[in-house]
């Protein structure tokens, strides 16, 4: 019963403003506009970014002594919205109390103060308003979300992907949800769960230039350069002053030792933010590679002039110090680099680089397999290992007793679990599992016909908090084995909930456990798999619910609710030569 009056005082306060086109001005002599009415020229202004205007007539309409508590509540809900948009905050905090206090049963209040209590860093005071929220709207998809935000703040990142994956059941269509739980996979070094719900995310909104951003940070993490590379460019497309979209694209140019367009890169991002020290950092690391060391030294001195606290600053001009022949000089800069950012990967790749200029072997190799632990697969340090003739730390792996079926095995490399088997050199699965739990190989396949040189392995993953308690938790990987490529690895099992596989027309189709339906195109007579996202491949997704009221989906920007809107689908000799080539 609760619900039911809580949706329709939402519902009177939807804007009409389909209405309002066309509407001739208000003569003069004409009687004065109902509330309603200024509250929906409100929403209109609100709708334009005129938020200025939209307090004013919210502030109008609020005069009338006869509005109802629930009808004044949700004015006044509308009106905290626009403040926020004015940064208005004391403001809000008023219109949102007072709403609360009128109408105690409005969900989409809470979730409004909750989120500006954390946009103010008070992620524990948010929790408790997105919780009361919920227990007025269990079906709230806006408010998991915001909660999941907020338990990313506190560093509960599991409980922040069981609140994601609630906010994606009940929306599965919306970008924003799927989005937060990819980065709450990459915060816990999960690149290939984080990859599927980019993917998910910039399919829902083709233009969502932070979906791709993050998606191609994932890529990183798995080596796909070329791909991150591509994400990275439709980012830019989309959001053409955003400073990481330019490092990170610099970055992944540098792995692919395309020195002059990461240069170009690293320049962008100084002209954006001057005060970048890493931009500067990363610009003058590049031009050492290419020999530039006058424009290296300016660059890096620069850095460590805008951020004394630059770790990687330090350790790029110990670099450069180093490359100059001059190793007294690089020792101090790395040593202090070392006590800034101990924790860093490039700084033991350098100090490595000192070390091997000085005839120290081991400890260069000691230094580069550091780098390898903090980094799994960094490309520098495995480089070196083999110059050195130094097996790679990768190798140094420990098996798994009992987790492994038919020939496949599971060993531990560093952090993560692998699955691999003699077969298939080229392989090496990950085994990405939920709250630090051990994997387990449960059944491999290979596929018959027409979809020959496909196999699939399903592996336990660990447990999840469900509505009836811990449920057990399986994936599947899908693997080119002709190629050696991970296509996909997809949600099989949830508890009793399992996915739908439909393998037809060379493309497989999982309706996941997370009620998202995930495509793959496997393109099996060029023997070229497709999968997520990345050139020549198609990652699609479908919705299998269509839900009702998701804030997100306002006009209004962020994850404030106003009343619910009407649904709407919708290596260079010379400098110059480097820079243009």
């Amino acid at each position: 019963m609760i619900r039911l009056r809580i949706r329709v005082a939402l519902l009177r306060s939807v804007p009409a403003l389909a209405l309002l086109a066309g509407v001739p001005c208000t003569p003069a002599l004409a009687a004065p506009a109902e509330p309603t009415q200024i509250a929906e020229e409100g929403a209109g202004a609100l709708v334009r970014g005129e938020a200025q205007q939209a307090v004013l007539n919210y502030t109008e309409a609020l005069k009338d002594s006869a509005l109802p508590n629930d009808r004044r509540a949700a004015i006044l809900n509308d009106r905290g919205v626009a403040n926020i948009k004015l940064g208005q905050t004391r403001q809000a905090f008023e219109d949102f109390n007072l709403a609360a206090q009128l109408f105690p049963e409005f969900a989409a209040v809470y979730n409004n103060r909750g989120n500006l209590l954390l946009s103010l860093g008070l992620a524990k005071e948010a929790i408790k308003d997105f919780d009361r929220s919920l227990v007025l709207a269990p079906g709230y998809a806006a408010a998991y979300n915001n909660r999941a935000s907020a338990l990313m703040r506190l560093g509960q990142t599991e409980d922040a992907i069981a609140d994601y994956t609630r906010s994606v059941k009940l929306m599965p269509q919306s970008p924003a949800p799927l989005s937060g739980r990819g980065l709450a996979h990459l915060t816990l070094d999960r690149p290939h769960a984080a990859i599927r719900d980019f993917s998910r995310a910039v399919k829902a909104d083709a233009r969502f230039a932070a979906a791709y951003r993050n998606r191609a940070e994932a890529k990183l993490a798995v080596e796909s350069f070329d791909e991150a590379i591509e994400d990275l460019s439709r980012a830019i497309a989309f959001d053409v002053n955003h400073t990481d979209s330019y490092l990170l694209r610099g970055k992944a140019y540098l792995s692919v030792r395309n020195t002059a367009s990461a240069i170009k890169d690293f320049s962008k991002a100084a002209e954006i933010d001057p005060r970048n020290a890493t931009a500067f950092a990363e610009r003058g690391f590049a031009y050492c590679l290419a020999q530039a060391y006058d424009e290296a030294f300016i660059d890096l001195n620069k850095a460590i002039e805008v951020d004394p606290r630059s770790g990687l600053a330090f350790a790029y001009r110990a670099y450069a110090y180093k490359q100059s022949d001059q190793i007294d000089v690089a020792l101090r800069d790395v040593e202090v680099a070392e006590k800034l950012n101990p924790d860093t990967p490039e700084i033991h790749w350098v100090k490595a680089e000192i070390e091997e200029a000085q005839g120290l072997t081991e400890q260069a190799i000691a230094d580069l397999r550091k780098a390898q632990e903090l980094r799994p697969g960094y490309r520098d340090a495995a480089e070196s290992l083999q110059r050195l003739g130094a097996a790679p730390s990768q190798t140094e792996e420990r098996e798994i007793a009992g987790a492994g079926t038919d020939t496949w095995r599971v060993v531990v490399r560093g952090k993560r679990y692998v699955a691999i088997d003699e077969r298939y050199p080229r392989l090496s699965v990950p085994l990405e599992t939920m709250g630090g739990a051990k994997p387990k190989l449960l059944e491999w396949q290979v596929k018959e016909p027409p979809f020959g040189g496909i196999g699939t392995l399903r592996f336990y993953s660990g447990t999840v908090a469900g509505k009836s308690g811990s449920e057990d938790v399986e994936y599947v990987a899908v693997l080119d084995l002709d190629n050696g490529i991970v296509v996909a690895i997809e949600p099989h099992k949830q508890g009793k909930t399992v996915a739908t596989w439909s393998w037809e027309n060379g493309k497989v189709t999982v309706a996941s456990v997370d009620g998202v339906t995930d495509e793959l195109d496997l393109r099996i007579g060029g023997r070229e798999v497709a999968g997520q996202g990345g050139p020549g491949r198609r990652y699609s997704t479908s919705a299998q619910q269509q839900p009702g009221w998701a804030p997100w989906d306002s006009p209004f920007g962020g994850n404030y609710a106003q009343s619910p809107p009407k649904r709407v689908k919708k290596k260079p000799k010379t400098l110059f030569d480097l820079l243009f080539n």
